[in-house]
């Protein structure tokens, strides 16, 4: 790896370090603010809107990008969102916390793919390395940023964004003055027409052929991962408020650091993806299961300790599973859609996890959001271990009955 790239791979690594830093500061403390001053729904709302705002980013990312550089697409994203994040210190009542959430997400959605194009312009054989060191940042980040926002859980919240405020001009900074004007690909010529700043084309990568169903899912597993995160800093304030609303987050941050690598390397060697996906499934299951039955600090612990199998093992072997059910043509289609159905399954679970938290309180019935959300990964468990290969070889034929059509035409 020459200079320059382990010079930009330094710069992308410390930024995203200290964005997730600065994320797990505020919003387990907010999220757990508002569902004591006005209600779940309310910080459902809230979370919902940052997501909103990253799925609007996808829609001119590729035009701001083309006429301000890469680097200037990071460093505006990053300075939108930090911009915004002050300004939540200052805000009062959920309708300026919305907007202010919205420009949050879209700074995020346009500063983050900036720092993964300049992760994809590396040589192949330079690629493994330099995404596994920007998971690992961005996992070390979030563990320090539950501990420090455990930290902050009882400072103002002017102390606390204008906190989060500095790392977030840090990340600014330290990303943006490392980092390439354009990646390290072939600089785009000067005469090319420039793609507009608007643009819808995103949405002709949601549908994918044969493999719809499985993006579904997909997006079924964001919405109950959302909704842990959504939920817990809520759970916490209600039934276990000694802690701070950021201490779940020490032991899934921990967790996911000691258990990722091994864990994973070992299960997909000896089973199909699917199977990984379900046992991935099945440890939130278990998790959901006990936050609604015990909801004190232990079983929020047992919880902790089994809900990050879904992150541990479900998201590297979905990769796998469409990469080998998808053909290799529509690869390319079916990214688009995995960030779509992404996005779409985090805006609707962060906004259901406050609507659930409070139903069960108005119900008179303690963790049953918890045992919904446990029902639905059950299910969803159930069809990845059922599901067998049959995905790739109907795809296939379906290819290969097309091109028997366009031949005959």
């Amino acid at each position: 790896m020459t200079i320059e790239r382990r010079r930009a791979l330094i710069g992308v690594n410390a930024g995203i370090f200290l964005a997730h830093i600065g994320n797990f500061i505020w919003f387990p403390v907010l999220v757990a603010s508002l569902g004591g001053t006005d209600s779940g729904f309310w910080a459902g709302v809230v979370m919902c809107m940052t997501y909103v705002g990253r799925l609007a980013a996808t829609f001119f990312y590729e035009g701001v990008a083309a006429r301000i550089g890469i680097r200037g697409a990071v460093f505006a994203g990053t300075a939108t969102e930090a911009v915004a994040l002050f300004l939540m210190g200052f805000g009062d009542g959920v309708v300026v916390y919305s907007v202010l959430a919205f420009l949050i997400g879209l700074g995020s959605g346009t500063a983050f793919p900036g720092l993964k194009n300049i992760l994809v312009s590396y040589p192949d054989d330079e690629r493994p390395k330099a995404f596994s060191t920007f998971q690992m940042s961005a996992q070390v980040g979030l563990f320090g940023g539950a501990l420090v926002g455990g930290l902050l859980a009882d400072v103002d919240l002017r102390t606390l964004f204008s906190v989060v405020f500095a790392i977030f001009i840090g990340f600014c900074l330290a990303s943006s003055a490392f980092i390439p004007r354009d990646g390290f690909g072939e600089a785009p010529a000067t005469d090319q027409v420039k793609p507009p700043l608007l643009s819808t084309a995103v949405f002709k990568g949601i549908e994918v052929r044969g493999a719809t169903r499985y993006f579904l899912l997909s997006a079924v597993f964001w919405f109950l991962s959302i909704g842990f995160m959504v939920g817990i800093p809520l759970h916490m304030e209600e039934y276990a408020s000694g802690w701070a609303p950021s201490a779940p987050f020490w032991i899934t941050g921990l967790t996911v650091l000691v258990l990722q690598y091994p864990l994973f390397k070992f299960l997909i060697k000896h089973l199909r993806p699917g199977a990984v996906m379900a046992l991935g499934l099945a440890g939130m299951t278990v998790a959901f299961t006990a936050f609604g039955a015990g909801r004190t600090v232990p079983w929020v612990v047992v919880g902790c300790l089994t809900v990050v199998l879904g992150e541990i093992l479900f998201v590297p072997s979905f990769d796998i599973w469409v990469a080998r059910k998808v053909p290799a043509d529509r690869l390319a289609k079916a990214m688009g859609a995995m960030h779509f159905f992404r996005s779409a399954g985090n805006m609707i679970g962060s906004l259901l996890a406050g609507i659930l938290f409070d139903l069960a309180l108005s119900w008179d019935v303690p963790g049953a959001n918890w045992y919904i959300a446990a029902l639905i990964a059950a299910g969803c468990a159930a069809i990845c271990l059922f599901s067998g290969d049959e995905g790739a070889a109907a795809a296939a034929a379906e290819t290969e009955e097309e091109e028997r059509e366009g031949a005959a035409a």
